[in-house]
């Protein structure tokens, strides 16, 4: 069987950044997922297509296809009272490289990460962390079948919103998730 629409996929991969792999996916524990349902970035589903169990495959995403181009307006310089956790600034979450979730006035829930600590104000980059990265993906299709009514439910959480299959990210009772990268 091919991987094409409402198909259940299972793969290896890794994913070079820079000459260094960033992200891995093996056979003890490979990548699952429905073909089609929007989980993955689009042009990574259009890279594997047709592709069957025990096909190779290695590929390149620009960072236009991949999370996008660093965007100038994603760096934001924020009060550090907005920090404040029980009438104190939470200093020890204010540490440069902490990854903090975050709320705008929309009520979206967004990942930030500091950047930079002022006297009074925080710099965060609510960039995505691969974005303005080349992605280069190389691995092998460890399995293809139709994907059940079971598999559709557990990985067709609609929106779209998440970079994660694996959990709602409006649902925070669910454990092990990790919706905001």
């Amino acid at each position: 069987m091919k991987i094409s629409e409402n198909t259940f996929v299972s793969l290896t991969y890794n994913l070079t950044v820079d000459g260094e792999v960033v992200d891995k996916a093996t056979s003890e524990k490979p990548l699952e997922f429905v073909y089609g349902v929007g989980m993955l970035l689009p042009d990574f589903e259009k890279n594997i297509a047709g592709k069957k169990a025990g096909e190779s495959f290695e590929f390149t995403l620009s960072p236009a296809d991949g999370y996008g181009e660093l965007n100038p307006e994603a760096l934001v310089e924020l009060p550090k009272e907005i920090f404040m956790v029980d009438g104190a600034v939470a200093d020890d979450l204010l540490v440069v490289g902490n990854s903090l979730p975050m709320g705008d006035n929309m009520g979206n829930r967004l990942m930030g990460t500091i950047i930079e600590l002022g006297d009074d104000t925080v710099k965060m980059d609510f960039n995505h962390p691969m974005a303005g990265k080349t992605l280069n993906f190389a691995g092998t299709v460890v399995g293809v079948r139709e994907a059940t009514e079971a598999d559709m439910a557990a990985f067709n959480m609609g929106g779209g919103s998440c970079d994660c299959g694996s959990c709602d990210c409006d649902d925070d009772q669910k454990s092990g998730c990790d919706c905001g990268n």
